[in-house]
């Protein structure tokens, strides 16, 4: 198994910034593609922004242009630089992996980590 351990989250102010960190580690055959996700009460877990081994990036309209993903595949780890922060942002993110054999591709995901925008 693939285990990811998001960090980073807390409690911002609006307009403040914060960034995450997931860190993979375990039975790594080869991560693809890397992203975060989020949740926020009541709602379902969306798509913030994705990293594919390459290196290219898709993020979601919420974000885009404020948010800004990147990756270090040597250490198996993601990042996410979140700018401009407003409420509703407020949500636990979470990690996640594309793991592949060469034969199957398995996805994982984090625990989460709260990410709160409050004055």
């Amino acid at each position: 198994q693939v285990q990811l351990v998001e960090s980073g989250g807390g409690l911002v102010k609006p307009g403040g910034s914060l960034i995450l960190s997931c860190a993979a580690s375990g039975n790594i055959f080869r991560i693809d593609a890397m992203g975060w996700y989020r949740q926020a009460p009541g709602k379902e877990r969306d798509l913030v922004a994705v990293i594919s081994a390459s290196g290219a990036t898709h993020y979601a309209d919420s974000v885009r242009g404020r948010f800004t993903i990147a990756r270090n595949s040597a250490k198996n780890m993601m990042f996410l630089q979140m700018n401009s922060l407003n409420p509703e942002d407020t949500a636990v993110y979470f990690c996640n992996v594309e793991n592949s054999d060469g034969v199957v591709t398995y996805d994982y995901w984090g625990q989460g980590t709260q990410v709160t925008v409050s004055s």
